[in-house]
């Protein structure tokens, strides 16, 4: 008989572009967005580092049901809050042709200081992400989850990319943004790590050698949210559609169900080195969905699309019980239609980039129009 999963809570995070429907442009609005939007979002918007930038987080959610209306709440309110205003917003991890160095910077202190501490690289990042949280109550668990949760990041990278284009050129890669986020120390593949202790012991290292000033800036791929009892998935590029943020979102939580039953029946799934984890991250981040990621045990190559559905597989037994099945099962749709940067390449060849954007825009009020 099989062990009975905890209630996995789960919260996801949006970061939007806003921009000016006839330019295409990205628009520099947030200071109005927060003036306008609080009165119905209050805390769940939030500015970024720069003021084209908006990001959107739920309420703790108890079921992928719960997370898909605030998604839908959430992309409707900010879409008529940007109408009102003569804007649109678009969710995808990199703008088409907008350009770092014309962009307005928020006037808050820890952007100030992000920028005189790291220069360009921390000026460049016209970036956009997704955090999915999964609750995990116990420390200890919740490290070595995160631990082991490692080696999928990279099918689920591959699944999420939204950011094949920058400065108006083909990058030659599905998630540039992973390329962009890099840049910054402590940011990619977190250490191994076996206890909360450990992690707790490396912040204070970090903190006391003025690396940081607190655990937020940690940017790790997945870590240990320093204020909530969740892990926070922060690999992903933002989902231009709804039910391709859902279904990542059913994904994270099925692995994390998994891995939790397998622990409470003394199992664990493989733990590999950084390195070789990193070779994966880097083939989801160049081939999206149509590239081979590395079976270690086989040392060979294999599909990714092959290897989700073998991760879909894996996790069979807790999508009914987490009650996941039908948003975890739209992968098959996301490998069939491809991702948003399959979307978006396949428009800058049609036509103009502007073209480009005007999908994103569409596509990200798929769902709620």
């Amino acid at each position: 008989m099989q062990t009975k999963l905890p209630e996995l809570t789960i919260g996801i995070e949006e970061e939007y572009q806003i921009i000016d429907p006839e330019s295409r442009e990205l628009k520099p609005f947030i200071q109005k967005f927060l003036e306008q939007g609080q009165i119905v979002l209050q805390e769940q918007i939030k500015a970024e580092q720069l003021q084209c930038q908006v990001e959107v987080g739920s309420d703790v959610c108890r079921t992928i049901g719960e997370a898909r209306q605030e998604l839908i709440r959430l992309r409707r309110s900010i879409s008529h809050l940007a109408s009102r205003n003569g804007l649109s917003i678009a969710a995808a991890s990199t703008h088409p042709f907008s350009s770092w160095q014309e962009q307005d910077v928020t006037e808050a202190q820890r952007y100030i200081k992000l920028q005189e501490n790291f220069g360009d690289v921390a000026r460049r990042m016209l970036i956009f992400g997704m955090h999915v949280h999964v609750g995990v109550p116990d420390k200890d668990l919740r490290i070595d989850v995160m631990d082991q949760s490692l080696y999928f990041l990279p099918h689920l990278l591959a699944l999420s990319t939204s950011s094949p284009l920058w400065q108006g050129r083909d990058t030659g890669l599905k998630s540039y943004r992973s390329v962009v986020f890099e840049s910054l120390p402590r940011s990619g593949l977190p250490p191994s790590l076996r206890s909360y202790a450990e992690y707790e012991r490396l912040v204070n290292v970090l903190v006391k050698t003025k690396c940081i000033e607190e655990p937020t800036q940690i940017w790790w791929d997945v870590r240990p949210h320093p204020k909530f009892p969740t892990i926070e998935f922060r690999v992903c590029d933002v989902c231009t559609k709804i039910e391709e943020a859902l279904c990542l979102t059913a994904l994270f939580m099925a692995i994390v169900g998994k891995l939790i039953r397998l622990r409470r029946n003394n199992q664990a799934w493989r733990r590999y080195p950084r390195h070789l984890l990193y070779e994966n991250k880097w083939r989801a981040m160049r081939y999206g969905i149509d590239g081979k990621l590395i079976d270690f045990g086989k040392a060979e190559e294999v599909p990714l699309r092959f290897l989700t559905l073998e991760l879909m597989e894996f996790v069979d037994d807790v999508l009914d019980e987490l009650g996941i099945r039908k948003e975890a099962e739209y992968v098959h749709t996301i490998l069939a239609e491809g991702t948003s940067a399959d979307r978006q390449l396949k428009r800058a060849e049609e036509g103009d980039l502007n073209a480009v954007v005007d999908g994103l825009i569409a596509e990200t009020r798929e769902g709620f129009d």
